[in-house]
């Protein structure tokens, strides 16, 4: 004689079923991501400022991110900022990046756009220090991916206008 299942164990059988291969998958993805991954070390290149527009300044940033590991990094996106004395300056994103090859290293090219406010608080911070020197920081997003943490880049340090 052939019994038929209640309805309710017949859902808590697919549902344990649905768990675990939810699980399974997870795991499957944990295995991809490599154990020894270092992360990519960033240095800012070079800020140069373009003189089209007055009124909304432009810069063009160079960053160079060196890769570490022994797999290539398709670098995802960015997101930057970048403070003059205090003053945020620069924010800016982009995508479309170079991947960066196994133990090499690439030049990441942005243009970004200045904070016209900004800009005057720090023009006028320039002009009330007069020894030349101006404090920056680079902070910076990189996103490598789904399966890769993002990397976080702090850089500070002084640049001397004389």
């Amino acid at each position: 004689m052939y019994r038929v299942k209640p309805i309710q164990s017949r859902l808590s059988s697919v549902v344990r079923r649905c768990l675990l291969a939810g699980a399974l998958l997870l795991l499957a993805g944990c295995v991809s991501i490599p154990s020894d991954f270092k992360e990519p070390a960033v240095s800012l290149v070079s800020i140069t400022p373009q003189i089209e527009n007055l009124f909304a300044p432009e810069f063009d940033v160079v960053l160079r991110v060196t890769n570490p590991n022994r797999i290539a990094l398709d670098v995802a996106g960015i997101h930057y900022t970048i403070h003059l004395q205090g003053n945020k300056l620069i924010d800016g994103v982009a995508s479309d990046l170079p991947v960066i090859e196994a133990y090499g290293e690439a030049d990441i090219g942005l243009r970004a756009r200045a904070d016209l406010m900004a800009g005057i608080n720090l023009l006028s911070d320039l002009l009330n220090q007069p020894d030349g020197d101006v404090d920056f920081e680079l902070n910076a997003e990189i996103d490598l991916g789904t399966f890769y943490p993002m990397v976080w880049v702090q850089r500070s340090g002084t640049i001397s206008l004389r």
